[in-house]
């Protein structure tokens, strides 16, 4: 609930107020609750905190004190003196389940991040030791895995949104799992893709793509985007979540890459949370340009306008815009025979 929802309801008062500033509590009961895989030692069974603290080499006392929380909030169950996962936690909380949560580590790593949001606005810039991608690969698998989990549904829905008449050859550029890749390839008898992304990254995109048997038309190639050439005689050059990584510099650069890797008529699609020109809308773009602040060297969210200069000065035309279902917007600039 947001500050406005509760001034629409006409209910701003200090007990709302203060609603909205303990919610981390709640986050983090069940972010630590995640992390320990204590919804998978419950499993389908009725266990006892001893039980369950016996298992995962947790306090006794303070595993059952986390677990009436998780009561509390409406994720477990208790019943004489035993717990249980409710239909909810069972569904997307135990390991190995169909609709696990797998992304959900992801934001466990975040709430480090986030904590050090006074530190960054006070100096302008993340203040964190390691950049994201010297990480770990612990904190690189929950990522990609995020990253993974939140296109599965949408990115062949997405791709359906694409002109791809045309299109034989494309160029995933900071592709992670290969998604995003995968979904072009099966839109379209004959297309291929290539996933270009860094060295720690690509191993991580082979399992994805050999776990669904598209090993031959799905390509990888190591290359760090800010640095390398992208190659050329692509159709079609995809950034999906890349520019809110960037400087402006940085984007600017990066679709002139995108650009001279294209072939005549071809395509840039780039595929982000992008922003209203006063950037306070929408929200969710709004709350993770701080998230770009904490985690990154220079990301920030941007607008359309932005997104369509890079373009222009890239000899891109034709710039058309459109909205996902999911939250997120497509900027398609095409280049134009000389």
């Amino acid at each position: 609930m947001s500050i406005n929802d509760l001034q629409a309801e006409d209910a701003l008062s200090p007990d709302s107020i203060s609603e909205i500033a303990r919610a981390f509590q709640r986050s983090r009961v069940l972010l630590t609750a995640y992390e320990l895989e204590l919804f998978t030692a419950l499993g389908e069974e009725s266990k006892s905190a001893i039980e369950v603290a016996d298992m995962l080499g947790t306090d006794r006392r303070a595993t059952e004190r986390l677990m009436n929380a998780l009561c509390a909030m409406g994720i477990l169950e208790k019943k004489e003196g035993k717990f249980s996962n409710t239909p909810l936690a069972s569904r997307f909380f135990i390991k190995g389940k169909p609709d696990f949560m797998a992304g959900m580590m992801h934001l466990v790593n975040l709430w480090d991040t986030w904590s050090t949001l006074t530190q960054a606005v006070r100096h302008g810039k993340s203040v964190l030791d390691q950049h994201v991608n010297e990480t770990g690969e612990k904190w690189l698998s929950a990522f990609i895995a995020a990253m993974h989990a939140r296109a599965y549904n949408q990115a062949a829905e997405l791709v359906d949104m694409l002109d791809l008449s045309g299109v034989s050859r494309v160029l995933d550029v900071g592709g992670g799992s290969g998604i995003y890749s995968m979904a072009f390839v099966r839109a379209g008898e004959g297309i291929k893709a290539v996933v270009f992304d860094l060295q720690n990254v690509i191993p991580l995109t082979k399992n994805y793509v050999e776990q669904e048997k598209l090993s031959e038309k799905v390509e990888t190639v190591v290359g760090d985007y800010n640095v390398d050439n992208l190659g050329s005689g692509f159709d079609l050059v995809f950034l999906s979540a890349i520019i809110h990584s960037n400087s402006i510099k940085e984007n600017r650069n990066l679709i002139r890459k995108c650009s001279k890797a294209l072939n005549p008529e071809g395509q840039v699609v780039v595929q982000d949370f992008i922003m209203d020109e006063d950037r306070t809308s929408p929200p969710f773009g709004a709350l993770f340009s701080l998230n770009m602040l904490v985690g990154t060297k220079s990301g920030d969210t941007y607008t359309e306008s932005e997104v369509r200069l890079w373009m222009e000065t890239a000899n891109l035309h034709n710039i058309i815009r459109k909205d996902t279902d999911f939250g997120t917007t497509l900027i398609i600039g095409r280049k134009i025979k000389k």
